[in-house]
């Protein structure tokens, strides 16, 4: 789930995201590796460990996700809002778990590693949540986001969360589950972030994720408490990434904004064609697009997952 507060400004400093040589470790299914060859969610759990904060870009469809890898990203997540506009749907309402997972099956033939958004599991029961992370694990997708913001507006209880939390971790014990908590985002709840970040801690979460926190006391308070990797929303108004990183955050996410910047693009390029003036500078070809769908070609020998 999105929020209209989510960051609208770029980013600058961070450089974990990257290979300095532009390689990309592969990002096969894990029916296709070796077995001395560590699970997608194994290798993207290590990106949270070393070096600077790992900034996570958002793809929305196949090919804004293969021009990030293609650009030289070790991993990109997928922004729900981004999916569910693209298909003509509301946001955080439940409504798009086949369009989610037929984007995660196409997403894991990408040579980069991939974190998907399930906004809060798509309305499932415990068992139906680990039932649909096991799926993607299999797929090869190496982390989900997991959120416990309800579409009325208010949190999920927390003890069920934990539920939640621990049946994914029985199910796809490789999956990197970043826990999200809305209680910035959601009027009325930042007093209880510290208790949550602690209590889907303590159920197994491999990171913690707190959209909407900018103040940069209360993100060196919680960053110290948790023994688990902080992951910070990317906003205009809240610190940059080095000052991020000096708080002790281990991951930047960029949200909504790729995919709101996308939509920007596009009307100024239908707007510069109806004015008579010049397209906005870094538009690429059409081959150059066209080869990005080579990006999502099966392993060899096998076919393409549906």
């Amino acid at each position: 789930m999105t929020s209209p507060a989510e960051c609208a400004g770029g980013h600058t400093g961070v450089r974990a995201a990257r290979h300095d040589s532009g390689r990309i470790p592969p990002g096969r299914p894990r029916t296709d590796r070796s077995p001395e060859e560590p699970a997608p969610g194994e290798r993207f759990r290590a990106l949270h460990l070393e070096g600077d904060p790992l900034l996570l870009p958002n793809a929305w469809d196949h090919a804004s996700a293969a021009a990030l890898a293609a650009a030289g990203f070790r991993a990109v997540g997928t922004t729900s809002l981004g999916v569910a506009a693209a298909a003509g749907l509301p946001d955080g309402q439940g409504h798009t778990r086949e369009e989610t997972l037929r984007l995660a099956r196409g997403l894991s033939r990408l040579d980069v590693l991939v974190s998907v958004d399930v906004e809060g599991g798509f309305g499932g029961s415990p068992a139906q949540v680990a039932a649909l992370a096991a799926e993607l694990e299999r797929t090869g997708i190496a982390g989900i986001n997991l959120e416990d913001g309800l579409p009325d507006g208010g949190l999920a209880d927390v003890g069920r969360q934990q539920e939640v939390v621990r049946a994914v971790g029985e199910a796809a014990p490789s999956l990197f589950l970043n826990a999200r908590t809305d209680t910035w985002w959601l009027p009325g709840h930042t007093g209880q972030t510290a208790d949550r970040a602690a209590a889907y801690e303590e159920a197994g979460a491999d990171g913690v994720f707190v959209p909407g926190l900018r103040d940069e006391e209360e993100i060196a308070a919680l960053s110290g408490a948790l023994r688990v990797p902080l992951n910070i929303l990317h906003s205009p108004t809240g610190p940059p990434p080095r000052v991020l990183a000096e708080l002790g955050v281990r991951r930047v996410s960029c949200g909504s904004l790729l995919f709101r910047a996308a939509l920007a693009g596009a009307l100024a390029a239908a707007e510069a064609v109806a004015s008579g003036l010049p397209l906005p500078e870094g538009v690429p070809g059409y081959d150059e697009v066209q080869a990005l769908a080579e990006r999502f070609a099966a392993p060899r020998g096998r076919p393409a997952a549906g």
